[in-house]
């Protein structure tokens, strides 16, 4: 074999060797990955240990924001504000969304007309942004006899109710508006988990005499529980990191009423410009949703191995 031979099969070697291995392809994703997610996040984590403003161009590294953070009385107002928030959201978001789900299961096995309609409906609050649900929401609580919400309730003799200007029922407005929006999310994964139920163990559980609440909470239920642990994990994430509705609606009031941790990094950030305080809070809601997302994968990991 000549040397030119021996070039061009060299070459092929090579070239099929780069062609085979994953290496060229994961390059650029790797790259993305790099400057569009770990640089943010690492420069996030920084500057939570500095007093950097936007107003200064000098800045100090510092654990002041950590400290400023956990001794301002808002702060544990804001971490209660949103517990509450979180909480009631994300129970009623699955609540509603496997209510949903059944009926929606038990309309198609009767062959009723509708369900598909049932299903867009439900699916169009999930695809409208946040910041236009929240303007929906402020529009049908305007606080006049003219408002949505505060007209339809005078038909049962209740005065005007101040949906967005007392702090208790602001919480409960934004919660609501929450609720309706995320109930399609978890409609969507537990419709598709009921779907792929075994009917031979529903039926057996019927000629054995069970009643519906029986074959629901003792058979139905336990089959579904990965799904709704994966579900609960997934729509709390998303309602930790909920800013753009709230922001629209109420804008964090009245007062720091409905002013849950993300509206807060926003807040501090762009409004008072402190950037060492907003990104100690978004470390915060980091450290959150890191965790809640080693137990999504711990969840995964189990249901990988069984």
């Amino acid at each position: 074999m000549n040397t030119s031979n021996k070039r061009s099969a060299l070459s092929l070697t090579l070239t099929k060797g780069i062609g085979n291995s994953p290496i060229p392809w994961l390059i650029p994703l790797s790259l993305i990955l790099l400057f569009v997610f770990l640089f943010p996040v690492f420069e996030i984590i920084r500057y939570s240990f500095t007093d950097a403003s936007f107003l200064e161009t000098d800045y100090s590294y510092t654990i002041s924001s950590f400290v400023r953070l956990f001794t301002l009385p808002g702060f544990y107002q804001m971490l209660i504000v949103t517990l509450i928030f979180v909480t009631a959201s994300v129970f009623f978001q699955m609540f509603f969304g496997f209510l949903i789900a059944l009926l929606i299961d038990k309309g198609q096995k009767l062959n009723l007309k509708g369900t598909v309609m049932v299903r867009t409906a439900v699916l169009t609050a999930w695809a409208i942004p946040g910041v236009v649900i929240g303007i929906i929401w402020r529009i049908m609580y305007t606080e006049t006899p003219s408002g949505i919400l505060n007209y339809l309730i005078s038909f049962v003799g209740v005065d005007i109710v101040p949906f967005l200007s007392d702090p208790y029922m602001a919480l409960f407005a934004v919660t609501l508006a929450n609720i309706w929006r995320g109930t399609a999310f978890s409609m969507i994964l537990l419709y598709a988990g009921i779907q792929t139920l075994p009917k031979d163990v529903m039926e057996a559980a019927k000629i054995d005499g069970a009643s519906a609440i029986q074959r629901l909470l003792k058979v139905m239920l336990p089959m579904l529980a990965p799904i709704i642990l994966i579900n609960l994990i997934i729509i709390s994430i998303d309602t930790f990191n909920t800013f753009d509705m709230v922001m629209a609606l109420t804008g964090g009031g009245p007062g720091q009423s409905t002013e849950v941790i993300a509206l807060s990094i926003y807040n501090s950030i762009f409004r008072e410009f402190n950037l060492g305080h907003g990104a100690a809070t978004a470390v915060v809601l980091l450290t959150i949703n890191v965790g809640m997302t080693i137990v999504y994968l711990r969840v995964l990991g189990k249901r990988g191995a069984a």
